[in-house]
């Protein structure tokens, strides 16, 4: 997400004002920022240190679009760890996440305008030609329309915006001739058909060849969009139409957000989550300002700013007035349903939502934007990241981090707002988080778990054309940007549209067109200008006023006391409604309860109760409302009894040369042996034992002694394994798992179990890897012969491990170096019955309206098939369990707008490359020329860790 480059204008809740002036708007902000003071307390940061960690930024990018200019090109994204380009069609289906590829060198395209805001004018020269030369949009991929859009179109026009303005100066581009613009005009008309639905809501997916529903299209059966999707086109579809003069598409974005104007619900004035594109029914009823949602409120505003349209700010203004008004809890921002805005419809919060103290900046809202980026930024500083969800007591919800840039985005417009040197601090804590935990030799890889610090393979395009550009653009003073960012306005994904657009081809009609508002809190339009008087009263310790109190929310939270009970009044007499923890399967009031409520309990023949809630079947309403309430605490429940029966997951972290530290694999722990949560890790180098299995007393026992022991999985219990190389002398075992191709990225995670005798005599640390994570391993051994691994509760500081005793000074001062690591395969082996034991640990809980669990979590598998999770009993027969009611397709928190489970498909879907003239095979590197990029980048890096000392 992203913000705008300007502020807004003076205005009434219904401006009556004179046409608007939108430099003037683009400046505004620049002056509350030139104008205002900063925090007392916080120190300034010289020039000197700006332009340092400015270039530091810019070193950086470099690495990060070397890399994938070099190892990835032309594929749309670069995988890190293996440093090759991820293609469709040739790596495993990753489910709606890989809607976003298109066979069109996204990274490249949405890294344009990038390169130019941080004054690499040759390269974006350089870019521009390749784009031209290499990027057919004529292939035939299913694709997201929402992420085409904002990536592709938006960056397309982006480039197009700069390369016109590099061009005015006289220096660069030159021969440019409007190419990037004929090229957003042809994807603009391959998006059209996507909107032919009798509501104007487009399709969530098109067929760049071949459209929708055609048989070869492969896609326009969908029902269901989010709003985001439908709610995020107008700045480009806009900027399409006023830069070519085809007013088609800004007629089109403008048809779907009217839609979803009238669809808003009336009493409360929130949208949900997803959308019937033919019938206009909500499908998910829950409203937030998080994924799914989020950039339809951004785009509301931001059309006001580039089109001049009051209508847009009218409609914002009074969503805004209900976001504040139910889902605002200051520092949080928490889900409701939107018939029941007093009912909070989960507990825990996802990351996208970090936009939106940006956004509040925009409308000039200071003090709840800095409450709720403090209580982010704590939640950094636990975590060095912020978790895809966390819980409203910042726990771990969902672990991933795929490197999202929206609190940077924000840190940079609170600090445009305020001058508040503390947002500088802020914003070389995430520069020096970056490069500690996520940076690797082919570039920077999102984090699997924020609590091990273990990698993804994956650097999404969002991370070269948000991150940086905010990053850079945090540190950079006026002087250091070849042009005026205040003439621009930044789309969701960061591209920049120029302010002088809202007078350009204005053909469209701007009728007012919004109606039916309620009365609206006046006060909350006092806002609607941005001026110091009001955003900063006299007093300069203002900012860190509103900052201080939730210095420690995130260490000293108390899950209950924290959130204020969101329920309307009960009904006079009425007894308050029945919550889960209060719940007997046994009393007869209870069950009469959860009738009324449209609840129906049935005891299955295993023992496990079910329950069910048929809404129709409800007392009343409100009754109906009450069930839902019920189950969704149910649902809380259970997963807070399962998570405080399980172990988190673990880290092995390869420490030897070349990887010092900087390869992190995630592993499942055991429910044996020593805990690594509570002793310090175990560090050793690592042998195999024979026989390989480990079911039988080692033969080479003076092997493994003093190592940590590498076994595979099959053929006995954990326990056993433990035994036979805690007696040989091992220091620790990593079971690797049996099954070919088996990956963290695709499976779950689980817990070793015991074999049901006591356990207490194995003292070693065990661990289990995936086929995919211990082939890395295997890898090194036979390229290096010697390699060291850490196992603990999470990954150490690599400057930890480069430096003092932790590691001989001879691997410190060698050349480092790197193999590539083994790409996971794609068959399995046939399974081998096994007598191992795993206990299930699962959440086998879901609901309409409800996300899946949390993904990270630790699941369970039958170890005789390790496909097969069917005969793993998730709860206990004493627990309550919740059963699936019908499947729903919840929103991504990846790109915004697709599967927020996210959980990876089995299968691979094929698709041809239509453009012969590149090539789109994977790029097999030579060892020594990955060899050469690891020493680079290693000295590099540890050049680094010289100037942070």
């Amino acid at each position: 997400m992203s913000e705008a480059g300007g502020a807004l204008g003076c205005g009434s809740p219904v401006p009556q004002r004179a046409p608007w002036n939108l430099v003037a708007a683009a400046t505004a902000l620049y002056l509350v920022s030139a104008t205002s003071v900063w925090t007392a307390g916080a120190t300034p940061m010289n020039r000197e240190e700006k332009q340092k960690l400015g270039n530091q930024v810019l070193e950086m990018f470099d690495h990060a679009y070397g890399n994938y200019m070099e190892h990835a090109y032309p594929a749309d994204e670069l995988m890190p760890l293996t440093c090759r380009g991820r293609v469709r069609g040739q790596e495993p289906s990753r489910g709606d996440v890989d809607d976003a590829l298109g066979k069109f060198s996204l990274t490249l395209i949405d890294s344009l305008d990038t390169l130019v805001v941080l004054n690499k004018t040759k390269e974006f020269e350089d870019a521009v030609r390749k784009v031209l030369r290499d990027v057919n949009l004529d292939n035939d991929v299913v694709v997201s329309v929402f992420e085409t859009n904002i990536r592709v179109l938006g960056g397309l026009l982006g480039g197009h915006s700069l390369a016109i303005m590099l061009k005015e100066k006289g220096e660069y581009m030159q021969w440019y001739k409007d190419e990037l613009l004929q090229m957003a005009k042809q994807l603009g008309y391959k998006l059209l058909p996507a909107f032919n639905t009798t509501s104007g809501l487009p399709y969530p997916r098109i067929n760049l060849k071949f459209g929708i529903r055609k048989p070869e299209a492969r896609t326009g059966t969908e029902t269901d969009t989010c709003t985001a999707c439908a709610g995020t086109l107008i700045l480009e579809f806009a900027a399409l139409s006023r830069f070519t003069g085809a007013t088609i598409f800004e007629e089109y974005a403008r048809k779907a957000l009217d839609f979803l104007w009238e669809k808003r619900q009336r009493s409360s004035n929130l949208v949900g989550v997803t959308i019937n594109i033919h019938t206009g029914d909500w499908v998910r009823k829950d409203s937030g300002v998080g994924a799914g949602i989020d950039s339809y409120y951004e785009y509301l505003l931001k059309a006001y700013v580039l089109l001049g349209d009051d209508s847009f700010l009218e409609r914002f203004n009074t969503h805004y007035d209900a976001i504040m008004r139910y889902i605002s809890q200051p520092p949080l921002l928490l889900d409701v349903h939107i018939h029941k805005p007093m009912l909070n419809a989960r507990t825990w919060m996802d990351a996208l939502l970090a936009f939106f103290p940006g956004l509040q900046v925009l409308k000039g809202d200071i003090r709840p934007a800095i409450e709720t980026h403090e209580m982010l930024y704590q939640v950094i500083k636990k975590h060095n990241f912020l978790p895809e969800a966390f819980t409203t007591d910042f726990r771990v919800h969902w672990a991933q981090h795929p490197l999202r840039p929206e609190f940077a985005e924000s840190t940079y417009f609170l600090y445009k707002a305020t001058g508040d040197p503390y947002y500088l601090e802020v914003g070389k804590t995430l520069i020096e988080n970056l490069n500690k935990y996520a940076r690797v030799p082919c570039g920077f890889a999102a984090m699997k778990d924020v609590r091990t610090g273990s990698h993804e393979d994956r650097m999404d395009s969002f991370f070269l054309a948000e991150m940086f550009k905010y990053l850079y653009l945090l540190f950079a003073d006026k002087e250091d940007i070849i042009f005026d960012i205040e003439d621009y306005i930044f789309t969701t994904e960061a591209h920049l549209l120029p302010l002088w657009l809202s007078t350009t081809n204005q053909r469209v009609s701007k009728k007012n067109t919004t109606s039916e508002y309620t009365e609206l809190d006046d006060s909350n339009f006092d806002w609607t200008c941005p001026n110091t008087q009001i955003l900063f009263p006299n007093d300069p310790l203002y900012a860190q006023s509103i900052r201080e109190p939730l210095k420690n929310v995130v260490d000293k939270s108390c899950p209950r006391g924290i959130i204020r009970v969101r329920e309307e009044s009960f009904r006079s007499g009425a007894k308050p409604p029945l919550r889960a923890r209060d719940f007997m399967a046994t009393n007869p009031e209870h069950l009469e309860i959860l009738k009324k409520m449209g609840v129906s309990l049935i005891h299955l023949k295993d023992g496990r109760v079910q329950l069910v809630q048929h809404a129709i079947q409800a007392a009343s309403s409100i009754d109906a409302e009450d069930g839902l309430r019920f189950m969704q605490e149910m649902i809380e429940l259970s997963s807070q009894q399962q998570k405080e029966q399980q172990l988190p997951p673990r880290a092995v972290q390869i420490v030897s040369h070349p990887f010092f530290g900087r390869v992190v694999l995630t592993a499942g722990p055991a429910q044996f042996g020593l805990d690594l949560s509570k002793h310090k890790e175990t560090r050793g180098f690592v042998a195999s034992s024979k026989p390989y299995n480990g079911c039988s007393e080692l033969t080479n026992p003076e092997a493994v002694m003093g190592k940590i022991a590498l076994i595979q999985r099959g053929q006995c219990m954990f326990a056993e394994k433990a035994r036979n190389i805690q007696n040989a002398g091992a220091i620790g075992g990593i079971v690797i798992d049996d099954n070919e191709g088996s990956s963290s990225d695709t499976a779950p995670l689980f817990q070793m179990a015991g074999d049901g005798k006591d356990t207490d005599d194995i003292k070693i640390p065990m661990l289990f890897l995936f086929s995919k994570e211990g082939s890395i391993i295997l890898d090194a051994i036979r390229e290096y012969e010697e390699v060291e691994v850490l196992l603990s509760d999470k990954a150490k500081d690599r400057a930890a491990i480069l430096k003092g005793k932790m590691i001989p000074s001879y691997i410190i001062n060698s050349n480092p170096e790197m193999e590539n690591e083994e790409q996971p395969s794609s068959e399995n082996d046939s399974q081998n019955q096994s007598a191992e034991q795993i206990i299930s640990i699962s959440q086998a809980v879901d609901l309409v309206d409800q996300e899946a669990p949390e993904e990270s979590s630790l699941s369970s598998h039958s170890d005789s098939s390790p496909a097969d999770t069917d005969n793993a009993a998730s709860i206990s027969p004493a627990e309550q369990t919740l059963n699936p009611m019908e499947n729903q397709e919840p929103t991504s928190l990846d790109g915004e707008c697709t599967d927020l489970d996210n959980q990876p498909q089995e299968q691979s879907e094929t698709e041809e490359d239509s453009n012969p003239n590149v090539s789109w095979g994977k790029k097999v590197q030579p060892i020594d020329s990955i060899l050469a990029d690891w020493n680079e980048d290693i000295e590099a890096f540890e050049m680094m860790e010289k100037d942070e000392l």
